[in-house]
Formats: C-alpha cells, sequence, structure tokens
C-alpha cells in the first residue's frame, strides 16, 4: 500500500531514509544501465565504501560537492555517498559552458567536483581559480592530476553522519532575471517531503518497471531519483544516459516498461516516431513535466498510444520540483493535476488578495518541499518567500475541483527541452561582443523543444557583425541547451513606459 500519513514525513537525513530503503527491498530493487544490472544492496556496499574514500579525501560535514555527468550509475552513487557523508550535493547539467560551471563552483565554494573524461576538460579550465576545490574526482580511466573515482571505492567504509534534517542537502543552481544563476537550498526534509507527495499520488502497485530518460542533474530527475525513499515495494529502473527516441522505444518494449517521466519535447519526438508497429502494450503512464503541454501534442499522443495514461504536473525547483501533480486515474486534460498532498495552494490577484475560484492569479505555494532560501542571498530570498508564501511568478487558476490551470509565466522564463533559459544570462553575454550596444532575449514557441530562444539585438554604427556570427559568437559562451539560434538584428530595443525592455512588443514580431 503507498504511504498513508496525513502529512510528510520529516526528521530523518536522506541517507538514513535510504538506508532504510536498501533494508525494505534492497535485494529485489534492481537498476539497468547499458545492459548491465545492479542489485539495489550491491549498490548500497558500494555508496557506503565510496563515503569512506570522500572522507579520506578530506571530504567534511556541509562541503558541497558538484556532480557534473551525464546520467550514468555513479551519479546515484555519488549523491547517497556525500549525503552519507554529511556533504551537500550541487548537481549541474554537463551541457553548462566553462564560464557557467567556473560561477557554480566559485558561488558555492564547492570542496570537491565529480566528473568523467568527456567533461574533464571543461571542469579543469572551469576550475581554475576556485580556490577552495581540493580536487577533481574522475569516474573512468584515471588522470594525472585527479582522484580515481574507483580508487574512492576501495576504502572501508564509511560511518553514516548525522546530517541535521533541515540542514541542506542539494544545492541546485538556477538562473536568475538578474545577475548570474543563484543556488536554491533543498533541505533533506524538503526533498523527502517532495518524494513522499510524488509516491502518494502516483502509487501503483501494477507499475514496478520505470524508463528514466531525464538528467539526473535537473530538479525533475534528482526528484524521480528520490522517490525509493518512501516506495513501499521492490522497483525496476531502466536509467538512460540521454533521452533519444528509438532507444527510448527499444528500452520501453525490451523490458516491458510500464511508467516513465519525461518532458514535453521528449513527447514531440516520440510522436515523431512510427510508433504503430512498437510493443508498448505493457505501458500504462507517463508522467510529465517541467515545460506546459500543447493541447495538439496531448491530443496525437491520446489518439496514438490510447491506453497510455499521460498525466501532468508542475514544480519548480524552489519546491524540489513538484507543487502540482495528476492522480492516478484521475487526468483532467490541459490541467497540471491537484497540489499533491502537503502542499498549500493560493493564487495571489494583483493587489495581493486570495484570487477566486476560476480566476487568474500569481501561483504561490508553502509547506515542507520548499526550499530554505537562495544560497547567500537574503534580499531575493525575502522576495521570493514574502509572507511564507513561494511565489513562483507563474500564473494559473484552479477550477472547482482543485486542479491547477497554469495559464501564463511572470518571469521572463523560457523553457527549452525542459531546461531553464533566462534572458538576461543570454543578453548579458551578448553584450560582451564589441560590436553589440543593446540586446533582448524572448522565446518562441515552437513544437520540438517547446520554445526557442530568439535574441533581438542593436548594434553599434557602422558595426559589420551578422545576424549567423552573433549566432556563433554566442554558441561559443553559452551552453548548447540554451544559446540563440536565432538573432535578429534591429535599429533599437523597444522600451515600455517605464524604460524597462519591451518583451510583449518583440514577442508579438515573431507570431
Amino acid at each position: 500500500m503507498p504511504p498513508t500519513l496525513a502529512t510528510a514525513p520529516t526528521g530523518s537525513s536522506l541517507q538514513r531514509l535510504t538506508e532504510a530503503a536498501w533494508a525494505r527491498s534492497g535485494d529485489e530493487s534492481v537498476l539497468i544501465f547499458e545492459g548491465e544490472r545492479h542489485r539495489g544492496s550491491d549498490l548500497a556496499a558500494r555508496v557506503r565504501r565510496l563515503s569512506g574514500g570522500l572522507r579520506e579525501a578530506g571530504l567534511r560535514p556541509g562541503d558541497r560537492v558538484v556532480v557534473c555527468m551525464a546520467n550514468c550509475v555513479e551519479v546515484g552513487l555519488t549523491y547517497s555517498a556525500v549525503w552519507r557523508a554529511g556533504g551537500v550535493t550541487t548537481p549541474v547539467l554537463f551541457l553548462l559552458s566553462e564560464h557557467e560551471l567556473h560561477h557554480v563552483l566559485a558561488d558555492s565554494e564547492a570542496a570537491f567536483v565529480v566528473t568523467t573524461g568527456e567533461f574533464l576538460p571543461k571542469v579543469q579550465a572551469a576550475a581554475v581559480s576556485v580556490p577552495t576545490l581540493r580536487g577533481i574526482i574522475l569516474a573512468g580511466e584515471p588522470t594525472v592530476g585527479t582522484l580515481s573515482f574507483a580508487d574512492l571505492e576501495r576504502v572501508a567504509d564509511g560511518d553514516l553522519v548525522d546530517a541535521d534534517p533541515a540542514g541542506l542537502a542539494a544545492l541546485l543552481y538556477t538562473g536568475g532575471t538578474t545577475g548570474r544563476s543563484k543556488g536554491v537550498m533543498l533541505s533533506h526534509d524538503a526533498m523527502s517531503s517532495s518524494a513522499w507527495a510524488a509516491t502518494v499520488v502516483g502509487y501503483d502497485p501494477a507499475t514496478v518497471t520505470s524508463l528514466l530518460p531525464l538528467p539526473l542533474s535537473h530538479a525533475y530527475g534528482l526528484l524521480v531519483t528520490t522517490l525509493a525513499l518512501h516506495q513501499p515495494d521492490p522497483t525496476t529502473t531502466i536509467l538512460m544516459r540521454w533521452f533519444d527516441p528509438p532507444g527510448w522505444l527499444g528500452l520501453a518494449e525490451e523490458h516491458r516498461v510500464q511508467i516513465g517521466a519525461v518532458v514535453p519535447s521528449m513527447i514531440q519526438m516520440l510522436l515523431a516516431q512510427p510508433l504503430e508497429g512498437r510493443e508498448l502494450s505493457s505501458l500504462r503512464r507517463l508522467t510529465c513535466g517541467s515545460a506546459p503541454l500543447l493541447r495538439e501534442t496531448r491530443e496525437e499522443f491520446e489518439r496514438r498510444l490510447p491506453d497510455v495514461e499521460l498525466a501532468e504536473g508542475y514544480g519548480c525547483t524552489e519546491s524540489a520540483a513538484l507543487i502540482s501533480a495528476s492522480p492516478v486515474g484521475a487526468v483532467r486534460a490541459g490541467s497540471a493535476g491537484k497540489p499533491v498532498p502537503g502542499v498549500e495552494l493560493r493564487l495571489e490577484a494583483p493587489d495581493g488578495s486570495e484570487a477566486p475560484i476560476g480566476s487568474d492569479g500569481e501561483i504561490c505555494v508553502r509547506g515542507p518541499a520548499l526550499m530554505s532560501g537562495y544560497w547567500r542571498s537574503e534580499t531575493e530570498t525575502g522576495y521570493a518567500l514574502r509572507g511564507g508564501w513561494l511565489h513562483t511568478g507563474d500564473v494559473g487558476r484552479v477550477d472547482a475541483d482543485g486542479y491547477l490551470y497554469v495559464v501564463d509565466r511572470l518571469k521572463d522564463l523560457i523553457i527549452r527541452n525542459g531546461i531553464n533559459v533566462y534572458p538576461r544570462d543570454i543578453e548579458d553575454e551578448l553584450l560582451t561582443h564589441p560590436d553589440v550596444v543593446g540586446a533582448a532575449v524572448v522565446g518562441r514557441p515552437d513544437p520540438r523543444v517547446g520554445e526557442e530562444v530568439v535574441a533581438f539585438v542593436a548594434l553599434r554604427p557602422g558595426a559589420a557583425v551578422g545576424a549567423q556570427e552573433l549566432v556563433a559568437f554566442a554558441a561559443e559562451r553559452i551552453s548548447k541547451a540554451k544559446y540563440p539560434r536565432e538573432v535578429k538584428i534591429v535599429d533599437t530595443i523597444p522600451l515600455t513606459s517605464v524604460l524597462k525592455t519591451d518583451r510583449k512588443a518583440l514577442r508579438s514580431t515573431l507570431l
């Protein structure tokens, strides 16, 4: 049976909860990665040794450990070992540019960074002038100047450090509308509460085999990896290094997958495949989050895979990835479901009052899964959590049955392929070009990636740089997931009456 508590359980560190989950089903739960099966009990033994190795290498309680890897078994091992040693995980998307990665390393005052050989040159370059960094841990072939992941695993088991459940467990960097990305502080209790709520809403004893293509460094992927904390039954999880549609379909067929987590762009890419000849009769439910799902996409999915429930949800990094979800068997098209257990939802009108049912308002939430605040940013923390509520900056409405509909964004956030892109970050980089005197970035709806990044640029008099040159310039300095694929050169950047960039006017030119 699913957890039956009325409120989220708190008071235990993630690693104590993980130890309990291993004791409950470690011999029966399985992780499959690139054809290799890993029993939960074997992974547990590796985590205990790796934790001891990290302690021996100098990791102290509270130290931040940046994890920069594509999906692999070592990612989950690192998270658990860091928590067991009392440290703080700082996951980053491997697509980050050198500039972006350096900011995370320096701002978090990271003690270690864990990576693989394919990203080692970028990590080494980004690590220059980070005085707190005590070592780069390399999973793979040993390299001079790095610590060997395999060698750390050969150390004796490390004792479990009793971390404060209300203390910092993860520091996830998310873009900011002003300045560089900022760290979102998530406690052990917050992450546990979110995992518990997801289990309560999505529990189905008939579904034990899941397919996971999400980046484990993303808040959504991190949530999915912690579901076992409260899962009452053994599970089999198939982990993909990264998503590719034919590979996803092949794994779904081979392992008789029943459930999975995706983002809208993945649904789009799957629908571009010849699904009709595939053996997907075991597939029961896909949960879809990180970005709005277009109505046309849902309708095509339901037409071509009528027996699969496509359940949307909503959350943000500041809420440990989860605010609302669609209960099993109770999906409502166009809705992000109902607030999950433990989450209190309030829609705030512009005057600060509560918006009535059916009316639009800013989505505000409170509950045990909220962030503790932004890393070393009291002003932004106070604004985001004013009045004790997390103000998401998103606009929504709730129907009479309590279903939430996300209708717009107050912020200028762009979501491309499920990844947050903040205009100011892109604009700041474009403005470093000597020929650029003004820049504004907006999102253009795109059926493949959700939203495409478009930059409007004003040039200095006499400049001869072209649009494609500016695209190439941005691609060198900004991660592959975020750089603008399209640059439009304009005479001036339009401003509103209060002299702010008029993004609405710019978006209207893209329609």
